[in-house]
């Protein structure tokens, strides 16, 4: 269905502004689909998203600073969402024994099975996108890099 008729709103300043309100609204829709998938595991994107990124360092353990870098949400509390991981058992964090000042992360066997109970649903996360063919999600991709990169 077209923005337009979702929003109910017919008029938009130029072009730019109804791709912006397109974008916002489409990361919404997308987001919350995505959101009930993770549901299923506790988990929300943020911690998913840390999930993921610990899972590609492991065994090696990570930091909070580079766990931050790598984040999608930029603005996230890496050091409270890891708090509440280690909590909830998806996560541990120690001491480094060769730096003091270092605190290290590493996934726990929880947290990788929570991955793999997600990756197997992994058809329904692809499903999201099944509305474009591979070329369309090729070029969709290639034109919100170029729209990213007027923002730096």
């Amino acid at each position: 269905m077209r923005l337009e008729d979702e929003i109910q709103q017919y008029t938009f300043r130029n072009v730019h502004q109804k791709l912006l309100i397109n974008l916002f609204y489409t990361y919404n829709v997308l987001s919350s689909s995505t959101q009930e998938i993770l549901k299923a595991e506790n988990l929300t994107m943020q911690q998913f998203n840390i999930l993921r990124i610990l899972r590609g360092q492991h065994p090696r353990p990570s930091t909070n600073t580079m766990v931050k870098e790598r984040m999608l949400d930029k603005n996230s509390d890496v050091t409270r969402l890891i708090d509440r991981m280690v909590r909830d058992g998806f996560v541990s964090r120690r001491n480094c024994t060769s730096d003091r000042r270092r605190v290290d992360i590493t996934i726990t066997q929880k947290g990788l099975d929570a991955l793999n109970a997600i990756d197997r649903r992994s058809q329904e996360m692809d499903a999201i996108a099944a509305g474009l063919s591979e070329d369309e999600a090729q070029i969709c991709s290639d034109m919100l890099d170029k729209l990213r990169s007027g923002t730096k």
